[in-house]
């Protein structure tokens, strides 16, 4: 027979108290690697260490629906799909996605199949301050994350949070965005609430999710939301101000709740590994793509002079000049903001996907066009025409890549730890989804390397994603899912796919596996 209401609830509380104890000690692999030096067992081993960390990924507005439910704020991605529905080729939106929001159990279920050590989600500001700031709490967002967070810890899956993933409170957007210093301050209220409220269970943070992808396409060439057109300014507006928040909320962090909660911040990058297409420039045309690419944003946080990368600062500069401004278009750091941004990040997160041919464009600087990064970073990409190609136009196979990319944090930023927060394969979501296997055994076998033979510090590996999603201008029309979504029918069944078979092999083996089998 069922148990009374209250000594349910009392039974339900003291089991989840005990998982929570338990998860400090079994479960928080991930947030264990990044608190301790690990030293990497040299050679050619063929498993990964016992320590590494295997998780996957989904973003708030990506899986979770619920647009419009109690009280839940637009985002910048709400306003974009339903008034510009024409700029998302399938003309979907997220307002149901995978339901996640009704359906977060199952996600769970996906994840514990596999034998996932984490989940990397991201929260939803406008879910729990719709306006922004603490006047707008909204307790049914802060309870819906209560429960995810806890269902997770049952599950034994840690939970690694990050803060945002695109989805600017439109509210917010209103004001500025990120290309307003006021966001600075909203950010400072906002990962306060969320350390408040979950830091007792989250050990993993991430305050920013892509700033290049978002600052370049949503504030400079304006082809993602927010929609803002500004190129050769708003991107880097955008970027100060992401690397100014972020700063803010580590040290908030490390004021108020370290020694306390004993987690980690960090943030996620992204941007492409580069080789030479020719032999004339030598290494000059990859370094400088890295700098412009990677090194805007990883250049103030990680390295020991701190600031923009110098190329960067003499460059913008010089053109600002040549373009009749009275100043840089690259915002200036002062010494005390080098000093505040600068070693503010416990972790470098990082999405790979691909890379890309470059050379040095031999044309000087043009006058008589739109500024932008583009033009400010003097580079010609291109892409070798035996790479193969996923179903997304810019996603060329490239494994060697990721290994290039962890090598050049080890040399240029002296190896901090490094969690790959995304890496994945889109297709068309059928279930014996041999691409997306081949991608990721390619891709594991070269962080393998770069761990064994390299020495590079990588602690974790997430892949995106667990579920199939909405991939923002590309809707429905392309899945990266280890788990296919029925997005035809209301109640949204998880399916596994053939790669869900291959991160359980690994898991268990430790050993990059050669699946063959059907997926039952």
């Amino acid at each position: 027979m069922p148990l009374p209401g209250n000594v349910f609830s009392s039974v339900l509380v003291l089991a989840l108290v005990g998982v929570i104890v338990a998860a400090e000690t079994k479960f928080r692999l991930l947030a264990e690697n990044l608190h301790r030096d690990q030293k990497v067992v040299g050679g050619k081993s063929p498993e990964f260490p016992a320590w590494f960390a295997f998780g996957a990924a989904t973003a708030a507005y990506q899986v979770e629906g619920g647009w419009n439910e109690d009280g839940r704020g637009a985002s910048v991605w709400d306003t974009l799909t339903h008034d510009h529905p024409e700029l998302v080729v399938d003309q979907s939106t997220g307002d149901v996605a995978a339901d996640s929001y009704h359906r977060f159990q199952d996600d769970v279920e996906a994840l514990k199949q596999v034998g996932f050590n984490f989940y990397r989600f991201s929260i939803s500001w406008g879910r729990i301050l719709p306006e922004g700031d603490l006047s707008s709490l909204n307790q049914a967002g802060i309870n819906y994350y209560n429960k995810l967070i806890d269902a997770l810890i049952v599950a034994g899956i840690e939970p690694v949070v990050t803060m945002i993933h695109y989805d600017v409170p439109q509210y917010l957007q209103n004001l500025g965005g990120l290309a307003s210093p006021l966001f600075v301050q909203y950010f400072e209220i906002y990962a306060d609430t969320l350390f408040r409220n979950f830091g007792n269970r989250v050990k993993v943070w991430i305050t920013h999710n892509e700033p290049y992808n978002f600052c370049v396409d949503g504030y400079g060439y304006g082809r993602n939301g927010p929609l803002v057109y500004a190129p050769g300014v708003g991107e880097y507006l955008c970027v100060h101000y992401t690397l100014l928040s972020h700063a803010t909320a580590y040290h908030l962090y490390n004021q108020r709740y370290r020694a306390q909660q004993k987690g980690s911040v960090g943030i996620t990058l992204s941007g492409r590994y580069f080789f030479q297409a020719d032999n004339q420039t030598g290494s000059e045309a990859v370094d400088r793509a890295l700098q412009y690419h990677i090194g805007w944003m990883a250049h103030p946080l990680f390295s020991e002079a701190g600031g923009y990368p110098p190329l960067m600062e003499k460059e913008i500069a010089e053109h600002s000049l040549q373009e009749g401004r009275t100043m840089s278009r690259l915002p200036a750091m002062t010494a005390a903001t080098k000093a505040f941004v600068r070693g503010s990040a416990d972790f470098l997160g990082y999405n790979y996907y691909s890379s890309r041919l470059v050379q040095l464009d031999p044309h000087p600087y043009n006058l008589s066009t739109t500024p932008s990064i583009e033009k400010d970073s003097k580079l010609l990409l291109s892409v070798d025409p035996s790479w193969k190609r996923a179903k997304s136009s810019w996603l060329y196979v490239v494994p060697e890549g990721l290994r290039g990319v962890l090598n050049w944090f080890r040399t240029e930023y002296g190896n901090p730890p490094v969690v790959i927060t995304e890496n994945g394969y889109s297709d068309d979501g059928q279930l014996d989804d041999h691409g997306r296997v081949d991608y990721y055994k390619s891709h594991l076998t070269q962080l393998l390397a770069a761990i064994r033979e390299d020495g590079c510090h990588v602690v974790g590996f997430t892949a995106w994603s667990i579920v199939d999603n909405f991939e923002w201008l590309q809707g429905y029309s392309e899945k990266f899912g280890l788990y296919h979504v029925n997005f035809s029918s209301p109640t949204r069944e998880r399916t596994p796919k053939l790669s869900s078979k291959l991160f359980r092999e690994l898991i268990q083996t430790r050993i990059v596996p050669t699946p063959s089998l059907p997926v039952r």
